[in-house]
């Protein structure tokens, strides 16, 4: 437990362990469940005729919308206020949101309660790591970043596994019984924020203006374009994979639960490991090792590899679904050291880009889905090049700094 209690030079100290907790419990709630257990709930909500199917659709883009909008706007929230209380506001409003999505009041309603819990994510994303990292040491960054993201893969894992067995209880159990576990964690993470000394932002905002001509402009830029474009490479396996797998083989929905269960637990352990793997090699070597291999993964339906070929290819890119979060994040705070105060609005960037091209792209390739006569090869094909793309632009950035 090396390195559990952190001193700080004000003489207070933080509970590391205590904070990734924190940290794991905010992105379990705010991406985990408010995202990913909308997916198999949708069925039921159009068995249940709250909403038809189209309308049941763009419920699930109000989530998306509300993401983006508190990716936005989550640094007008810390000013405001400070930031563990933000943080404890976001949670409980993503609880509320489960609360009052029991009840399909309306499709306004159930409209505005779904972007909300969007708006919680998206606020909780760029706020709740950053507030961790910062009081742990630079060596174990990568290990509990990927600690505070596998929230991520548990809510993946969740929406395969607890919501299917909530649901036979009822949809409006369902939803609440989601929010009861939403707010558990909320009350688990209550405590585990460091405290913040608002008095020190202005002269670290000075120090970081002070040194504005060291600012690796070049390099931030293009990992923002990296970020964005691997956004793009992971939503073929995202959206399309269970229907692939159901449809385009033939297999039945089913077999195609089995992988999205490997998805899932691929997705539990992901950040963990590419958290591991940034404290030995460098977050920007993690990267661009990431890169690699989801290319690779992406790619692998392509090949025609057979089952275990498909397997391998859902675990893997499972694994990066929140995995590549917390090697960004480390990226981020590697290249703005010197800038701490530059890297909470920096991370939103990054977050808001990823954001927007995930959206994009969810509605592009669907309609590329639709007009291609239902040609799954296409979707990953184009997965395969956005993330070769990434690499490319990262190994140019790579070589124009040296």
């Amino acid at each position: 437990m090396r390195q559990a209690v952190l001193s700080k030079p004000d003489g207070s100290s933080f509970d590391v362990w205590r904070g990734t907790l924190a940290g794991a419990s905010a992105s379990l709630v705010g991406i985990g469940l408010a995202r990913f257990a909308y997916t198999p709930l949708l069925p039921a909500i159009i068995g249940a005729h709250w909403f038809p199917a189209s309308t049941a659709a763009y419920l699930g883009a109000a989530n998306l919308g509300g993401y983006l909008a508190g990716a936005l706007i989550a640094g007008l929230f810390a000013r405001w206020a400070k930031t563990a209380t933000v943080l404890r506001a976001m949670m409980l409003l993503a609880s509320i949101a489960f609360v009052a999505c029991a009840f399909p009041v309306s499709f306004l309603w159930f409209f505005v309660w779904r972007f909300a819990s969007g708006l919680s994510g998206g606020a909780l994303m760029v706020l709740a790591a950053p507030a961790i990292l910062a009081n742990v040491a630079p060596s174990r960054r990568g290990f509990v970043g990927g600690a505070i993201f596998s929230g991520i893969g548990l809510g993946i894992a969740a929406s395969g596994t607890i919501v299917p067995l909530l649901l036979r209880q009822g949809l409006t159990q369902t939803w609440l019984g989601l929010a009861v576990v939403s707010l558990l964690l909320t009350v688990i993470a209550w405590n585990g924020w460091p405290k913040e000394d608002r008095s020190k932002t202005a002269p670290a905002h000075s120090h970081a203006a002070a040194h504005a001509k060291n600012y690796p402009a070049r390099t931030l830029r293009a990992l923002y374009i990296e970020y964005a474009l691997n956004a793009v490479g992971l939503v073929p396996h995202m959206i399309f994979l269970v229907d692939f797998v159901a449809r385009g083989l033939g297999k039945g929905v089913d077999c195609a639960a089995h992988y999205w269960v490997l998805y899932g637990l691929g997705a539990i352990v992901g950040p963990l490991l590419s958290g591991h793997l940034a404290d030995r090699v460098g977050f920007g070597r993690a990267l661009r090792v990431a890169y690699v291999v989801q290319t690779i993964a992406v790619a692998l339906p392509i090949l025609g590899t057979g089952p275990a070929g498909l397997m391998v290819s859902s675990v893997l890119v499972g694994a990066f679904t929140p995995g590549i979060v917390p090697l960004v994040l480390g990226r981020v705070n590697e290249l703005l050291a010197h800038h701490p105060s530059a890297q909470k609005g920096a991370w939103s960037t990054a977050t808001t880009g990823f954001a927007v091209l995930q959206a994009g792209a969810a509605y592009g390739l669907s309609f590329v889905f639709s007009s291609s006569g239902g040609n799954y090869m296409v979707l990953f094909a184009i997965g395969t090049a956005a993330l070769v793309l990434a690499l490319a632009v990262d190994v140019f950035a790579a070589l124009r700094a040296k």
